[in-house]
């Protein structure tokens, strides 16, 4: 593909053989056009050639006059008539409109093929004038060549300038300039790719921010009083002056050396630091393009000189270094020991140059506390998170910024609120920028509507919204409209959980306690114990808790975790191991979805280790895997499940008749010797569950009744089962030991696979009515009957 630089010349050279009446376009009339591309001006001017010159001389050429001195007068007067009439067709072919369009010469197609092979070879994706230029020297015959050979340009020093910005003519490079190109710039920066440059390092290098600050690209620093006194008394110093702002991602350390220049610009620093200029380092400029050995270096050694070199003339300056930690090994060769680091240190001891960097615990500790040597030539300052009233003063000033941007308005109220849902919702990230993030995201939303639907003022909705989508929760479990929900959870509970009204109760009640925001804010939602025996509705009250809370299910099998090792399957495995990279099922579920009921199914069967695990879970409301990630439990709902003490409950005593007492009795001794004192006191509850009775498997049996007749509604077939029918699978289902999945089972064998069959094959494959009841045998012997109507 041609730039867009090489698509004009081309145009232009075609313009310029029309008008001239020219049969073919040549290689000389793309090179006369290109004598208007810069980078082919440059780059002949670098060979020691005359552009204009060579512009001249091929006029002449496309004119047909440059051999007129070697022609008789009877030859110069025919080609001047020939030229006459030429010029005279050419104003009546403009003066009625006719185009003429002239072919592409056999040269000046080789050369395009050429120059395409090589861009596509070199992993280009533009053809330019320059590819053009290299690729003409190998047309040995054109006029062009011999121009371009006539004023001393040769192949091997346009090809040494495109690639390696050599300038023949230049044999000797001030230390403080920098003479590098990069020949796969954009297009849109024409002129910029092959000429030589002798910019000053830092301006290629590094962005200055005062200037930044000067046009009202910086966002001010609002607080961090602190922060920023440590920091001016630690550049104030003679010898080690180089402050590293160390913190979690999100806190402000970028935005606190942006707001130093910021305020050094507003002259609201001491006295010491008002002429001081503030460079941010682009690191990934100084390594872009650095194809050779010691590139990367030079570069690097040419910013120090140039700091070194202005402070010796009186000018103060500092060099800010985000992600701090890039420096370490950055520009490092294969076995050697040279890197930005090592760079570095001579000029941080000697004073000579003031570096602040800022980075995040996790990298300080990876990366530079383990160089002592360079550790030690910086002063360390921890950036904490701040705290609510900081980050509602920090919104209340950038507010107008994002007002003016997205031509809306934020209440006090609404800032508030993004600051009170950030910190309760949006745990895995830190204050200010979580907090901004939901501002500028309500905006943008608000952006997104039709015109006519756009608003003037964020509401509180808005928020809850973008909060919501953040953290990955329904919105009503952060709007008030949640109220409304929890106000009937109990209600709704025990409309499809049967029997169970103690347990739901219990639960209702904590998770009630817990939204109120009178629990413990340093424990999960809740932590509860489901115990009874099996099928009588402790997984259901799981399932139907998340589903009425509209959040997630995390389920865990915790059979699959009955060895010792298993512990490292929900936390990770350790490092060394095998699987150290994936990290843990538990953490990396709750992470994904913090705003969860997290069931851990049959606890009884896991490891006793993995108890020890859940205390921190269940006393601190968070987990910290084998990487030092914490996850937050805090919004998780905690719901474990148990058969242990099931069997004595059921057990009569012996001897004497059973009463409930000494059966309840003997079920909390099982799960005291079962569990121990420190877990069963962390919980917020021991749930107990009842055996079902033979009225409650009734409603049980029509739960799944209802169920069975939403599934066959989708297929057009309405299910009818008469009274006599229900009574029948209610008696034959009943199992006060198996509880209510003997009735599911047999609703399969019985109902859901003779149906199949006709909805697949038989009567029902269109849909239809089918009614079931008990045939007239003995009572004994009595089966379900199946009638159909179409």
């Amino acid at each position: 593909m041609m730039s867009k630089k090489l698509e004009l010349i081309i145009n232009s050279a075609i313009k310029m053989a029309n008008e001239r009446r020219h049969e073919y376009l040549t290689l000389e009339s793309i090179l006369f056009a290109m004598m208007d591309d810069e980078q082919v001006v440059e780059i002949i001017h670098s060979c020691g050639g005359d552009p204009e010159a060579i512009k001249d001389e091929l006029r002449e050429f496309l004119n047909n006059s440059d051999n007129f001195s070697v022609l008789s007068q009877e030859q110069i007067e025919i080609l001047s008539k020939k030229q006459f009439v030429d010029d005279e067709l050419r104003k009546l072919a403009a003066d009625s409109g006719i185009s003429y369009q002239p072919e592409i010469s056999l040269t000046l197609q080789r050369v395009i093929q050429r120059a395409a092979i090589h861009v596509q070879s070199s992993g280009k994706k533009h053809i330019r004038g320059i590819n053009l230029l290299v690729a003409m020297f190998q047309e040995e015959e054109s006029f062009a060549l011999y121009l371009l050979q006539k004023a001393g340009i040769q192949r091997f020093d346009v090809v040494r300038i495109i690639s390696h910005g050599l300038d023949k003519a230049v044999t000797q490079v001030e230390p403080t300039e920098i003479v590098e190109h990069d020949s796969d710039e954009d297009e849109n920066q024409e002129g910029s790719a092959a000429r030589p440059k002798r910019n000053k390092a830092l301006d290629k290098y590094a962005l200055n921010l005062n200037e930044l600050a000067e046009n009202n690209k910086i966002d001010p620093l609002i607080g961090r009083e602190e922060e920023i006194k440590r920091v001016v008394e630690i550049l104030c110093r003679r010898r080690k002056n180089n402050p590293l702002l160390v913190g979690e991602a999100g806190v402000g350390k970028t935005a606190l050396a942006e707001g130093l220049a910021f305020a050094v610009v507003k002259e609201q620093v001491p006295e010491v630091l008002l002429d001081t200029t503030i460079y941010s380092l682009d690191m990934a400029s100084l390594l872009a393009g650095a194809k050779f050995r010691g590139d990367f270096e030079e570069r690097l050694k040419n910013v120090l000189k140039e700091l070194a070199e202005e402070k010796e003339s009186g000018k103060e300056n500092i060099l800010f270094i985000d992600e701090f930690h890039t420096v370490m090994g950055a520009g490092a060769t294969a076995g050697g020991s040279l890197d930005a680091s090592n760079l570095l240190k001579p000029w941080l001891s000697s004073g000579r140059i003031r570096v602040m960097g800022s980075t995040t615990h996790d990298e300080f500790r990876k990366f530079v506390e383990k160089d002592p040597a360079f550790n030690r030539r910086f002063q360390k300052i921890d950036i904490e998170e701040p705290s609510w009233e900081d980050t509602y003063k920090i919104l209340q000033g950038l507010k107008t910024k994002f007002e003016e941007h997205h031509k809306v308005k934020y209440s006090n109220p609404v800032l508030k609120l993004a600051v009170n849902l950030s910190e309760r919702y949006i745990t895995d990230r830190k204050n200010p920028d979580k907090s901004i993030d939901i501002i500028d995201e309500a905006g943008a939303s608000i952006q997104l509507m039709p015109a006519n639907k756009r608003r003037a003022n964020i509401t509180k909705k808005d928020i809850e919204e973008i909060v919501a989508k953040i953290a990955k929760i329904p919105r009503l479990s952060v709007a008030a409209e949640e109220k409304d929900k929890l106000k009937n959870l109990k209600d709704n509970l025990k409309l499809l959980i049967f029997g169970q009204d103690k347990a739901v109760e219990q639960v209702s009640d904590a998770i009630l306690l817990s939204r109120s925001g009178l629990g413990n804010e340093g424990k999960p939602t809740g932590s509860f114990l489901f115990a009874g025996p099996t099928g009588v509705g402790k997984t259901e009250l799981a399932r139907q808790l998340s589903r009425e809370l509209g959040c997630h299910l995390e389920r865990f099998d915790m059979s699959e975790y009955m060895e010792k090792h298993s512990v490292a399957k929900l936390i990770g495995a350790p490092p060394g191991y095998v699987g150290h990279d994936r990290g843990g099922l538990l953490t990396d579920s709750v992470k994904k979805n913090p705003h969860c009921v997290l069931l851990l199914d049959e606890i009884e069967k896991a490891h006793p280790d993995i108890y020890n695990v859940l205390l921190q879970v269940m006393d601190h409301g968070s987990l910290t895997d084998s990487h030092g990630r914490t996850t937050d439990f805090k919004n998780t709902i905690i719901i474990m499940t148990t058969n242990a003490g099931a069997k004595d409950y059921e057990a009569g005593s012996i001897g004497l008749a059973s009463t409930t007492g000494s059966r309840e009795s003997k079920r909390d001794k099982a799960l005291k010797n079962f569990f121990s004192p420190e877990f069963r006191n962390r919980l917020d509850g021991i749930v107990q569950f009842n055996s079902l009775s033979e009225d409650l498997i009734i409603k049980v049996a029509d739960k799944f009744i209802i169920e069975l007749e939403t599934k066959l509604a989708s297929k057009n077939v309405e299910l009818v089962i008469t009274d006599e029918a229900k009574a029948w699978i209610a008696k034959n289902g009943y199992d006060p030991k198996m509880g209510a999945r003997p009735i599911a089972r047999l609703i399969d064998n019985k109902i859901k696979r003779p149906l199949s069959n006709e909805v697949l094959f038989g009567e029902l494959v269109g849909g239809g009515r089918v009614i079931v009841g008990l045939d007239e045998g003995k009572e004994d012997e009595k089966e379900l009957k199946f009638v159909f109507e179409n």
